[in-house]
């Protein structure tokens, strides 16, 4: 079992940044990919960045490539997603998940087993 919880979230105007964070706990965070999805409301729950247990490899959403930088501190069992240039349309739910294997399936939400509880990100206009 890997128990995650997000922080982080909040309120921000558009243009501005946050930093969502993910703990781990359980297993060892590092034998785990790390995915960010989110989810607003009326809208299904949809990718947005992912990145391999060492850290090596990265995949983004379109919608957030340039904007948004997945990492990883595996000493630390710490997960980040920085959002930077953020939009109205950041705004949702955003959670973190955890799986096994890195690969082309890594924006498909079925192929995770653990998530946290989500946090809020609202961007005002």
């Amino acid at each position: 079992q890997v128990q995650l919880v997000e922080s982080g979230g909040g309120l921000v105007q558009a243009g501005g940044s946050l930093r969502l964070s993910c703990a781990a706990s359980g297993r060892t965070f590092s034998r785990y990919t790390m995915g960010w999805f989110r989810q607003a409301p009326g809208k299904e729950r949809e990718f947005v960045a992912a990145i391999s247990r060492s850290g090596g490899d990265t995949s983004y959403a379109d919608s957030v490539q340039g904007r948004f930088t997945i990492s990883r501190d595996n000493v630390e069992n710490t997960g980040f997603l920085q959002m930077n240039s953020l939009k109205p349309e950041d705004t949702a739910v955003y959670y973190c998940a955890a799986r096994r294997a890195y690969g082309d399936s890594v924006g498909n939400f079925e192929g995770y087993d653990y998530w946290g509880q989500g946090t809020q990100v609202t961007v005002s206009s």
